[in-house]
Order: structure tokens, then C-alpha cells, then sequence
């Protein structure tokens, strides 16, 4: 079975505006048969997305809209391949009880859903840890150094595998070392290898998926899959269920680097 359950859509307000149906007739054609549509969850009301377009998250009020038409489509072509209905969702510290109350609501008709973190707090300010390498750097300014700001990161993901967000918190766990993301551009040699495997075996242990996901590879600044490959390998040695996504936020990136992981899904 080929499967993608990492994939936006064009309800993602940072991504591009390519037609759903162009996304499932390319993974027809591609020979999967089972694709998730994951697209990002709207952020809590009460939170402020610090991004300078605040375009994390889809608006609430497109949410329905998404949800119809990816339903819609699901009938329409549940001859050709399956189709789960999905969305990112975001850990954020400090807005548990919001998320939670998001999920109760929307929860019981998603077919999918990944838990990622993107965004980090220090103190009472918020840094979209993924955004750019400007936005890295000061990030790692404000924690002090780069493996400061790696650590919360690693504290944060344990903070979002534990939580209490409901019956209907999302079982997998998306792109764990996303901090990865701009490795080359700070350039510093961060031994994280240790909070890797801690994080592998919280998930082993709380029973979630994990996410394979190899959009890392076509960040210039990043080079590989979140996790790497020798990570990959040993969640697969813990027993972990491993679900490739390729992230795509075009049709153009969709199953991207499928070739370099598959071998490790088995």
C-alpha cells in the first residue's frame, strides 16, 4: 500500500491555490492508495500567530468549506483510492484547554489528524520556530544559544505528546525534529541525538504513529527527512507505526522524496 498522510490543500493560506482534485488525480497516477488531507487546523481565537501574514492556520470560517469538499471528494472517488479526511493540528503551550475544546467539536468527523509543534514560547512571546532563519536566529537569541532553543523545542513536542487534549487528540506525531529545518544556516553542530530517542520512545510508550515526513529534504537549509533516516530506522526497530508525508503544500510537492524513505515502512 502506498500511502501519504502529510497533505495540504488550497484552504492553506500559505501554500498554493492547486485544486484538490489535482492532488488525488496525481497520487492516482502515482499508484497510491491511500492519501490524508491534513490541512492546518484554525489556530484558538485567543491566540496570536506571530508570523507577519498570522497564515498558520486556515480561517475558522473556511473550515467548513474545507471539510465539505474534502467529504465530497472522498465519495466521488472512493472507486480509485481512499481518502481521510485530516487536519494539522497545532500544540501550543499555554492554549491546551482551547485546543482540546477544537477538537471536541470538530474530532468526531475526521477520518485523520497529526499533532505537530511549530510554535515555541519564551516567556510570553511566541516564535514560529520554523518560519524562516531570521526568525530561528532570534529565537536562539532569546533562549541564549541555538541548543537552548533546540531544547525547547524538544520539551515543547514532549509537552504536546503528553498533554490532555481530549478523546479526540490526534494519534500521530508530525515532523519531530522540524528544528532541523535551518541546521546549515546557523551552522552550529547541536548533539541532539539524546532528546531524539527520548522522543521516539515517549511515542513508542503513549502509542502514537509517527510522522515520516520527508519535506526536510527540499529545505536548502535542512537536507534530510524529519527525523533523519537512522532515526526512522529505529522507530521502526521500537515497534513505532511509521506514515510517510510529504508535506506537499502544491500539487508539485506531493510524495516528494517517497523514494527515500518507503524502504523503512515496511
Amino acid at each position: 500500500m502506498r500511502r501519504d498522510g502529510h497533505i495540504h490543500t488550497r484552504f492553506c493560506p500559505h501554500g498554493t491555490k492547486d485544486s484538490t482534485e489535482l492532488y488525488i488525480e496525481k497520487a492516482i497516477k502515482s499508484g497510491f492508495t491511500d492519501i490524508s488531507f491534513t490541512e492546518h487546523a484554525p489556530l484558538p481565537a485567543n491566540f496570536t500567530d506571530p508570523t507577519p501574514d498570522q497564515d498558520s492556520g486556515m480561517s475558522m470560517s473556511q473550515l467548513s468549506l474545507y471539510v465539505n469538499e474534502i467529504t465530497q471528494l472522498k465519495n466521488s472517488y472512493q472507486k480509485d483510492i481512499h481518502i481521510r479526511l485530516g487536519l494539522e493540528v497545532d500544540y501550543i503551550e499555554g492554549f491546551e484547554k482551547e485546543t482540546a475544546l477544537f477538537l471536541d467539536d470538530i474530532g468526531p468527523v475526521l477520518d485523520d489528524s497529526i499533532l505537530s509543534v511549530h510554535f515555541l514560547q519564551v516567556s510570553n512571546q511566541y516564535f514560529c520556530a520554523d518560519f524562516s532563519k531570521e526568525v530561528f536566529a532570534q529565537l536562539a537569541a532569546t533562549c541564549g544559544t541555538v541548543e537552548a532553543a533546540y531544547q525547547l523545542y524538544y520539551d515543547t513536542l514532549e509537552k504536546s505528546i503528553t498533554a490532555d487534549l481530549g478523546q479526540f487528540k490526534p494519534n500521530r506525531i508530525g515532523h519531530p525534529t522540524l528544528i532541523h529545518k535551518f541546521q546549515k544556516a546557523h551552522g552550529e553542530k547541536i548533539d541532539d541525538d539524546k532528546q531524539i530517542r527520548y522522543i521516539l520512545q515517549l511515542i513508542k510508550t503513549t502509542g502514537f504513529e509517527l510522522d515520516v515526513n520527508g519535506a526536510g529534504y527540499s529545505k536548502p537549509d535542512c537536507l534530510e527527512a524529519y527525523p533523519p533516516l537512522s532515526y526512522i530506522e529505529f522507530a521502526q526497530s521500537l515497534g513505532i507505526p511509521l506514515v510517510f508525508g510529504s508535506d506537499a503544500h502544491s500539487a508539485n510537492g506531493l510524495h516528494k522524496h517517497y523514494e527515500k524513505i518507503y524502504t523503512y515502512l515496511s
